[in-house]
């Protein structure tokens, strides 16, 4: 029995099969850093009369959480 060619069946899979976990890991990490970032050095100049002088701390700090046990959780599965 022939076996049915599709495109892609032979190439290899961006970041290897791994691909979500690198992706978890990087979101992850940005999002920590980030909000990290915006607590300890909060922008110098306000661009619109609306803009906060600096982020909420409380969801800034349950980010730098999620985003933490994320990065954590994709590291894991990386190194498993």
């Amino acid at each position: 029995m022939a076996r049915d060619h599709h495109p892609g069946d032979d190439a290899t899979v961006f970041l290897g099969e791994d691909l979500l976990a690198w992706l978890v890991l990087a979101i992850g990490a940005a999002l920590a850093v980030g909000n990290a970032l915006a607590l300890i050095r909060p922008p110098e100049t306000k661009r619109n009369d609306d803009d906060l002088a600096q982020a909420p701390k409380g969801r800034a700090i349950a980010y730098i959480v999620v985003g933490a046990i994320a990065a954590v959780w994709g590291l894991a599965t990386l190194l498993a």
